[in-house]
């Protein structure tokens, strides 16, 4: 992101307060698969608060769309659908602590396709920024299952 003081991080705080309320959002998908609730019942909710919370932004910013807008918009919410339902089964099946790395993952494919279709090139603050976060995800991974070698071994 590269932040500078200005307008200009305020897309890098909301990324920032998003990544949070994700994680916090997932702590709870975890404590309600725990509980036997039903995943497509926690993904209704959650696609219901998504809704609400955009609902504003929409009626501001109002657009008709094309027929081929409309076809992205069905297929990219199909997919996001099928992405989130099978995402809660996870969360509710294992620790976060033992999916979350493959989270990370995110931060690869945004790259890649970001060169791909878009022709950007990460600097050198954006490979470092890659390494940093991956690195640290697979570390914590790595400690994570060592500890629990160790104890399942005693």
């Amino acid at each position: 992101v590269k932040p500078q003081f200005g307008l200009s991080s305020l897309p890098a705080a909301a990324g920032f307060l998003g990544g949070l309320g994700a994680g916090l959002a997932y702590a709870n998908v975890r404590k309600l698969g725990v509980r036997g609730e039903n995943s497509m019942i926690i993904v209704a909710f959650f696609s219901a608060f998504t809704t609400l919370m955009l609902t504003p932004s929409l009626l501001l910013h109002f657009q008709p769309m094309s027929a081929q807008q409309w076809c992205f918009l069905i297929l990219t919410g199909m997919a996001a659908a099928g992405g989130q339902i099978f995402i809660t089964k996870a969360y509710a099946k294992a620790p976060a602590k033992e999916i979350s790395v493959f989270d990370f993952s995110i931060v690869l494919f945004a790259a890649v396709l970001g060169y791909l279709f878009l022709g950007q090139l990460p600097d050198w603050l954006s490979v470092a920024g890659y390494i940093i976060i991956i690195g640290t995800a697979v570390l914590k991974w790595y400690l994570l299952s060592r500890r629990q070698t160790e104890r399942s071994s005693k």
